[in-house]
């Protein structure tokens, strides 16, 4: 079993990929005429951009093929698209533009807006009703990522995941510490962090991204949440972080960086997660994919839900989508729709998702055999499994892009100790509003 990279690129790019302007590109082409009416029986030719490499292609690519013996009418190319996952958007722009676009494609949920927006993509609201497909068995978080206006749905969840609080068991021990609960207070974690520092030794409590990256943005997300804050406001047209919730939740951390020094503080989003399975940091939050790496280690570790405040454990979820495209052709519009919903079905996703070691997409997976399986190599997926009901999506809105790259670069800014938190928010409010109403 292997842990893709394109998994760990995704999370840290999802919400950072430089934005494209689709409803422009689009705007003046149109597709020539397909099939009208639908017939089932007829040939259909079918093309996936899997925003796969190395294994994971290969087995979509098997995958696709069984779906063809199954249905021999259709025709299915699987490719990865792009030379690299974040490059897909701007593949998809200009396909979009020049009539040549898949049916199917792999997209972070941080595009799913754009998509949306420029005109090209299938809604398959009604089709998701149908019981058959269980639409319901999806977490909340997905299936309104999915959704990203409302007004749509453009696609199936692809991947879900979300941060879980990662300890390391060696640091703990050396220390005398006990070990986190899954009913910790964002309080008992700073006193732990604090508690498992250790200058002598370069050991510290937690880590946490001073890069900008949409790494830095999205485990700040939770704090806000939890101190009853939110990311948008008026309806979804600026943000709303800048709040007496936001100041309170980057001041707690600036008190860690800052006053206690009990955080390391990572410029490259990578470094943090090698010194901890070196036994050099007690804590991060992270999710599925570091699990591989700590196996490959040897690093003893355990997993819980992420500290809570009064009893609120709010996580932050980046699922992403197989997005669906209209090419004018109910033929290929069905039958873009049956595969997609044949690959996300509890039967395919064990032999997908599950295999790769990302978490199970239904909820009717987690009692199954082969998801067992891994929890027992990989211990802990199961209570990232279980934190997805905890688990909030972040914003789809065309302009997070932006946002992110602003309030990431004040939270660095912050935890550096080169700013306070109120006017390092509201200055980064300031900027991302701009970019929320280009």
């Amino acid at each position: 079993m292997m842990i893709s990279f394109l998994r760990k690129q995704a999370l840290r790019a999802s919400g950072v990929v430089a934005a494209v302007a689709l409803v422009g590109a689009m705007s003046g082409c149109g597709d020539s005429q397909g099939a009208t009416t639908l017939d089932k029986e007829a040939k259909v030719e079918l093309e996936i951009w899997s925003g796969q490499t190395d294994e994971a292609e290969k087995l979509i690519e098997q995958l696709a093929g069984e779906f063809e013996k199954d249905n021999p009418n259709v025709s299915i190319k699987v490719s990865p698209g792009a030379s690299s996952t974040e490059d897909l958007l701007q593949k998809l722009s200009a396909g979009f533009a020049g009539n040549q676009y898949p049916d199917i494609s792999y997209a972070f949920g941080s595009w799913a807006s754009e998509l949306e927006s420029s005109n090209r993509t299938l809604d398959i609201t009604d089709e998701v009703k149908n019981p058959e497909v269980k639409w319901d068995e999806f977490p909340e978080s997905a299936r309104l990522t999915a959704q990203p206006t409302g007004n749509k749905t453009i696609g199936f969840p692809a991947i879900v995941d979300n941060l879980s609080l990662i300890y390391n068991k060696t640091v703990f021990d050396k220390a005398g510490v006990s070990y986190p609960t899954g009913d910790w207070t964002w309080d008992d974690f700073a006193a732990t962090a604090k508690q498992l520092t250790d200058d002598a030794t370069k050991t510290y409590g937690y880590a946490y991204s001073v890069s900008g990256s949409e790494e830095t943005t999205w485990q700040f997300w939770p704090h806000l949440w939890q101190s009853g804050g939110s990311i948008l406001g008026n309806g979804e047209k600026e943000t709303a972080f800048a709040s007496e919730a936001g100041v309170s939740a980057l001041t707690f951390l600036r008190g860690m960086a800052v006053d206690d020094k009990s955080v390391y503080l990572d410029q490259t989003d990578t470094k943090f997660g090698e010194l901890f399975a070196s036994d050099r940091i007690g804590m991060i939050t992270s999710g599925p994919w570091q699990l591989y790496d700590l196996k490959t280690a040897g690093t003893k570790y355990g997993v819980v839900q992420l500290p809570g405040t009064d009893g609120d454990h709010t996580t932050v979820s980046g699922a992403d989508l197989w997005a669906l495209f209209d090419h004018k052709d109910k033929n290929r519009a069905y039958w873009a729709t049956e595969f997609t919903k044949w690959l996300t079905s509890a039967e395919q996703d064990e032999r997908w998702n599950v295999e790769i070691g990302n978490l199970p997409l239904r909820s009717s997976e987690l009692n199954s055999e082969v998801f067992k399986k891994q929890v027992k190599e990989y211990p802990g997926l199961d209570v990232m499994a279980a934190n997805l009901e905890n688990a909030k999506a972040r914003p789809t809105v065309p302009g997070y892009a932006g946002l992110s790259e602003e309030i990431g670069k004040a939270i660095s800014e912050v935890l550096q100790g080169a700013g306070d938190p109120k006017p390092a928010l509201e200055q980064a409010a300031k900027d991302a509003d701009e970019s929320l109403g280009e």
